[in-house]
């Protein structure tokens, strides 16, 4: 038994008698109502699901395990993986223990590259990361495991043991992924004396430093989980309740993550700097850069990057990013125009009069850093995001298998029964 899987086995019967106590105490009471608004745009607000992972609140942002996200931003990713996981930060032990699960797992099956290989040479990054995900279901020990009878207090340990197997390949898949399609060139292979995030930077083999290095572990630190409501992690929960797989809930999610309105906006964002460093051919003055933005808007455009439908507050991912170009950053147009974004675009945004909340969310200041690095090729960031994402989904699924959250299977109502009983 691994060091995470013994203290998993220690909290889980404490959480499940907890929740236990709560449906009986007060299982039939009400902690939301549903608008017809809410119902036809999206589910917007419906309180409506258990996660314990993270939390997002309007004036802190994004929490883990009740951590502040800028409380832990010197952690790496294998760390946040077992807050997230337990609610505990490991101590050496542990963390050396789940360090080497991960790199157990690092080289992936010889047919994860055969399939990406045959995959066309126009293929989206982000459809190869799924296809190579979901592709590993034939190497699935809870479908082995729930094939021969296994009993239902046992299913996440099965799940926790494909989990890390996933997240532990997943770095080469990735990083696999940009040199077969992106960067055109052989595959580098792993350093087992790096960290995980470390050890993707060094595959990617864009960029060699050390500061690089720590932008990666930040990176897939502070994306790692967003509560359990956004379009990755719900679409994965609501695979995995049916039972199936943990390579398919996942890849699931991560089709999710690939639209868009959900995992697009860091390469919106950086276009949009592109954009003002181009017109401006470099960065310009704050005076400029406000006509810009008036012009934008009255133009019936957007400011990328700037405004969340949660938070109220400068989401503190961003302020993490800042401060880390603050840090290693300098002489820069395209981070410059980040930092003078921020010092603008809030009160432009006041002024007109229409954005609930002016201030920049994660995204906008990502895409300048990986930009800056030398990871330019947008269609790639996305795969990035997944990277990140999976900590959290995986630790989700895990979760609510641990505590036997059953299938997802709200109610729909028909227009016609909004249109005679409303």
């Amino acid at each position: 038994m691994t060091m995470l899987q013994k203290t998993l086995s220690e909290k889980i019967p404490i959480w499940q008698d907890t929740l236990k106590n709560i449906l009986n105490e007060s299982g039939s009471k009400v902690i939301s109502e549903v608008t017809v608004e809410q119902a036809v745009k999206g589910m917007r607000g419906v309180k409506s699901l258990i996660c314990d992972t993270s939390s997002v609140s309007a004036d802190k942002g994004l929490m883990i395990r009740n951590y502040p996200i800028l409380d832990i931003i010197h952690i790496i990713p294998e760390q946040v993986l077992h807050l997230l996981m337990t609610g505990d930060l490991p101590n050496d032990e542990q963390l050396l223990d789940l360090q080497n699960q991960l790199k157990a797992h690092q080289n992936p099956p010889d047919y994860v590259w055969k399939v990406l290989e045959a995959m066309p040479s126009d293929s989206h990054p982000m459809t190869m990361l799924s296809v190579a995900i979901q592709s590993m279901r034939i190497d699935s020990l809870f479908v082995e495991k729930f094939n021969k009878g296994t009993v239902k207090s046992d299913y996440w340990k099965w799940i926790l043991d494909d989990g890390i197997k996933l997240i532990g390949v997943l770095p080469s898949i990735a990083a696999g992924i940009y040199r077969l399609r992106v960067d055109k060139n052989a595959l580098i292979p792993s350093d087992p004396n790096l960290d995980w995030g470390g050890n993707f930077a060094h595959m990617l083999g864009i960029n060699d430093g050390n500061d690089f290095k720590k932008l990666m572990r930040l990176y897939l630190m502070l994306h790692s989980d967003h509560e359990g409501g956004n379009v990755s992690a719900f679409s994965s929960l609501t695979v995995a309740s049916s039972l199936s797989s943990p390579f398919l809930a996942v890849g699931a999610g991560l089709n999710g993550l690939a639209g868009p309105l959900h995992g697009l906006a860091n390469q919106e964002c950086l276009k949009f700097v592109l954009e003002i460093r181009d017109h401006f051919n470099g960065s310009p003055s704050d005076k400029d850069l406000t006509e810009f933005c008036w012009n934008r808007l009255n133009n019936g455009r957007v400011i990328p990057g700037y405004g969340h439908a949660v938070l109220r507050c400068p989401d503190p991912r961003f302020t993490a990013f800042m401060d880390f170009g603050k840090k290693y950053i300098e002489d820069d147009d395209v981070f410059s125009i980040v930092e003078s974004l921020f010092n603008v675009v809030p009160s432009v945004l006041k002024e007109h009069g229409k954005a609930k909340n002016p201030w920049p969310n994660v995204d906008a200041a990502s895409g300048s850093l990986l930009y800056y690095y030398g990871l330019k090729e947008f269609n790639y960031y996305t795969v990035l995001f997944s990277l990140s994402r999976v900590l959290g989904i995986v630790s989700q699924i895990v979760i609510n298998r641990a505590l036997r959250i059953p299938i997802t299977r709200p109610k729909s109502v028909t227009i016609d029964w909004l249109k005679n009983n409303i």
